[in-house]
């Protein structure tokens, strides 16, 4: 009989209308950090001022870092965790898509350790600290479905070249999550789609890692179906709120097969991509990839795609992930268009091994570098 550990202790909120919950939930502190991007979305749509508002009703003060790029970057750690000493603040919150909330766990981190965050990087040119001091506590707000992130204790940041994923379980974990879909309702369609496909090779890839147990299996083949179903609804109507709701569900599951599972290489890959290529959207890259790299991999584990096809309602997975890009409008996107250069995937395969080699260990059978550069060739356009 197989063993496994299990281990998510994030408490979630659910449901449309559930950011209102935040005027009498218990929160775990007195003082926020609110970490939000650069753009204009969380002011422009009120989700800033109706989080403000929630926490003074709580009698809670909050101060707010925005300087969150897509890809959130390391120097905008170290500031926002001066910031948060600086103000007293003895909780974050991370309001918005994936980069927002992952950056807010790094600068928990960063706001009761000393030193560089590079420090506790694995892979790279990190040094593979313990995080001795912990974190702040993590609250977690997402207005998109795309990295499930407000399930699982990783965070991924770019310094460089290198985009590297970190976490520590004992303290990453968000202790608080709100997954409204009111919330997902003014994400653009293209980017509904991208971060709807991000979910879905999270569930993917966990289900094909090596490390799946019957746990992670559940959440990733109901994520799967899940997106299958409703994603490209939620693309052509972004007020379709079944849809947008369910599309929702499918990444908080996503994020939970994080945790109970793994990424395998195509994340590898395509951080590589999108490290060098700031402009690459991350879950354009795993749509640019992932034909090659699941092909790469079908003959290996085909009971595992039997099962993913069945989830998606038919017996073909490669089909089913071809005809799910077709009707979300992202079949045939280019890596060209983001000036990335054939010339260059011989070191962007390198630089994937370098940075994320740890995914590799978790494929279903051991990927070469020969291997990714063909993938990575064959993914080209």
């Amino acid at each position: 009989m197989m063993t496994f550990d299990y281990f998510i202790p994030t408490k979630i909120l659910f449901g449309a209308g559930k950011l209102n919950q935040l005027a009498t939930e218990k929160l775990p502190g007195q003082k926020a950090l609110i970490v939000i991007s650069c753009g204009t979305s969380m002011r422009k749509y009120g989700y800033l001022e109706r989080l403000e508002s929630l926490l003074k009703q709580q009698n809670i003060e909050s101060v707010v870092f925005d300087k969150i790029l897509p890809n959130p970057i390391k120097d905008h750690v170290t500031d926002g965790a001066a910031m948060a000493r600086e103000n007293g603040c003895d909780f974050v919150i991370g309001l918005g898509g994936g980069s927002s909330i992952d950056a807010a766990k790094s600068i928990a981190i960063m706001a009761k350790n000393p030193g560089d965050y590079w420090d506790y990087i694995h892979g790279g040119s990190g040094q593979g600290k313990p995080v001795e001091n912990g974190a702040l506590p993590i609250v977690a707000i997402t207005t998109t479905a795309g990295t499930g992130t407000e399930a699982d204790p990783w965070t991924v940041i770019t310094h460089g070249e290198e985009k590297i994923g970190f976490g520590d379980p004992s303290c990453t974990f968000p202790v608080l999550a709100v997954v409204d879909p009111e919330l997902m309702a003014s994400v653009p369609s293209q980017l509904t789609a991208y971060q709807g496909f991000d979910a879905f090779f999270h569930a993917a890839e966990g289900f094909i890692a090596n490390i799946a147990t019957p746990i992670s299996d559940l959440y990733a083949l109901e994520s799967i179906r899940l997106i299958a179903e409703y994603l490209p609804r939620a693309v052509a109507n972004g007020n379709d709120t079944e849809a947008r709701g369910y599309v929702a569900l499918a990444n908080t599951l996503s994020g939970m097969v994080e945790s109970t599972s793994s990424c395998t290489s195509e994340h590898s890959l395509e951080h590589a991509l999108s490290a060098c290529h700031h402009e690459l959207p991350h879950g354009a890259g795993l749509i640019m990839l992932s034909e090659a790299y699941f092909k790469h991999f079908e003959d290996k584990v085909p009971d595992r795609f039997k099962k993913m096809a069945g989830a998606m309602g038919g017996d073909d997975f490669m089909q089913a992930l071809i005809k799910l890009q077709k009707d979300c409008g992202v079949r045939g996107l280019k890596m060209s268009d983001y000036g990335i250069t054939q010339g260059e995937l011989k070191n962007l395969a390198t630089i994937a091994r370098k940075t994320m080699g740890f995914l590799y260990t978790l494929d279903p059978v051991p990927l070469s570098d020969a291997d990714a550069e063909a993938i990575l060739n064959a993914s080209f356009k």
